[in-house]
């Protein structure tokens, strides 16, 4: 067992405060990242208004450019007022993705068969996203205030998760009952709950992750946690149930159980909340393989997809299979923009829009959107390591897990290593709940982040209670009630580039 740290406060010798290298803020480096980023949107609309499935003389590009470049601004000196030190690399890439969804809306809106204007509502929830960013920004200075309300994350979760099973505003859309009508509006509230589930299992994991790592039995090398701190890991389990069940929407019962898994690994490093959440799903999934004729139907999609009698049955793998013979014929370089054929996709500019991206832009082009998706992941989990506190830490890093699933599960489904979930790609998918909530979480990551490049006061020194906090996370030992635990992410910390 490593020695354990010196409580921060405590009697005996106090630490010397130490110097923290002062972080410049990197406002005019963002703002200069967004021309590329903007160039790679521009050019993308622009070739899309340039192809053969484009009226003459289609300037519109022109139009998307130019609101997004002043949305761009905007976002910018709103950060230059409120988190001037926040990571300048997160706006760019956001805005690059954001941009090349749009151009990619705009080319299926144009090569549909009845006109379709979903480029133009989806420019208009960007606008609206980046408003609610900005309002997050302006209301939440620090990201800690958040914590103050567990229990009332978990039930403004759960309120937001059965909202669609409410008879008179609940609609089941392709099958999945995710969605509620509000006037002329279609609203899934799922994607607000993930953000509200990962305040939640942060504040909650935060303040008993003492005891989660002190209590239980030890069998073997395994250390398991007592009944009663299973609390939350059931609740999840429950609630991914509970989705899967009632809103058979498979994909948000993964994400919420993965969210939980990850952030309860970061936050205590034991293997054995690993093999209790593998034990859950494995039950999970067998009951819904048992009980659940939509799981079932799911799975024999999936597995059987090239299968001609599947493949002509309705709600069969025709959408699936057209997505991967639409890849295949984009191959290497891609056809180009307006020369495939992505509307022959079902939900082409929502579900299966990487398969769409994928035709016109090739396996290359699908490379440098997984590059910029990394990116984004890897700055999200370096604001979470220079965090200067243990909320902080565990929500960064819950929050770019959550745009990793949606990732991983969006892909994989498309490309067939596992079944076809409905989740969008955040940011390039078509749809405005999605988009407005993604806003709002980079919205919070770039606070953290502020929070954790930002000076502190009183000539860029830490007090000693400051510094204590922060060894707990740096040194390998944690503080003299723990034993060390291979928890990099509580033992990493400090500045970011």
């Amino acid at each position: 067992m490593a020695p354990p740290a010196a409580p921060a406060g405590g009697s005996g010798r106090a630490s010397k405060p130490v110097k923290v290298k002062p972080q410049r803020a990197k406002r005019n480096l963002e703002l200069f990242l967004m021309i590329p980023a903007l160039g790679v949107a521009a050019l993308a609309d622009f070739l899309v208004s340039a192809s053969p499935v484009a009226p003459a003389n289609d300037t519109s590009w022109i139009t998307h450019i130019l609101v997004m470049g002043l949305l761009g601004l905007g976002m910018n000196i709103s950060l230059r007022i409120w988190a001037k030190y926040a990571d300048p690399f997160i706006l760019p890439i956001v805005i690059a993705l954001n941009g090349i969804g749009l151009a990619m809306i705009h080319r299926l809106d144009l090569g549909a068969a009845k006109a379709t204007t979903v480029a133009t509502s989806q420019l208009l929830y960007t606008g609206l996203g980046m408003a609610c960013a900005v309002i997050i920004l302006w209301a939440i200075r620090d990201h800690r205030i958040l914590r103050r309300f567990t229990y009332i994350w978990l039930a403004l979760s759960v309120f937001l998760l059965i909202l669609p099973l409410v008879p008179g505003i609940g609609r089941e859309i392709n099958g999945a009952n995710i969605w509620i009508k509000l006037g002329p509006f279609s609203v899934q509230p799922g994607e607000f709950a993930k953000i509200t589930l990962a305040f939640f299992f942060a504040s909650y994991l935060g303040s008993k992750r003492d005891l989660i790592l002190l209590a239980g039995k030890k069998i073997g090398r395994l250390q398991f946690p007592r009944l009663r701190d299973m609390g939350p890991m059931l609740v999840a389990w429950l609630v991914a149930l509970a989705v899967l069940v009632f809103q058979k929407d498979l994909g948000s019962a993964l994400m919420f159980f993965g969210l939980f898994m990850v952030m309860i690994y970061v936050a205590t490093g034991r293997i054995s909340w690993i093999a209790i959440g593998l034990v859950f799903v494995a039950a999970g999934g067998t009951f819904a393989m048992m009980f659940m004729g939509h799981v079932q139907r799911r799975v024999h999609v999936w597995l059987d997809a090239l299968d001609p009698t599947v493949y002509q049955a309705t709600g069969g793998s025709y959408q699936i299979v057209q997505g991967l013979f639409a890849m295949a014929n984009g191959g290497l370089p891609g056809t180009g923009f307006g020369e495939g054929k992505p509307n022959s996709i079902p939900l082409g500019n929502s579900d299966m829009i990487y398969a769409s991206l994928g035709e016109e832009l090739g396996l290359i082009g699908l490379s440098a959107i997984v590059m910029l998706f990394l990116l984004l992941i890897s700055r999200g989990i370096r604001a979470a390591l220079g965090a200067r506190d243990g909320f902080g830490k565990l929500l960064a890093t819950g929050l770019s897990f959550i745009l990793a699933l949606q990732f991983f599960i969006v892909t994989a489904g498309v490309l067939r290593v596992m079944p076809l979930t409905g989740l969008t790609t955040p940011f390039l998918s078509a749809g405005g709940s999605s988009l407005l909530a993604n806003w709002v979480l980079i919205a919070i990551l770039l606070m953290i982040s502020h929070n954790a490049r930002r000076p502190s006061t009183g000539g860029g020194t830490l007090s000693t209670q400051e510094q204590g906090m922060i060894d707990r996370h740096l040194k390998v030992s944690t503080d003299s009630a723990l034993d060390a635990t291979p928890d990099s992410t509580q033992r990493l910390g400090g500045e970011t580039s």
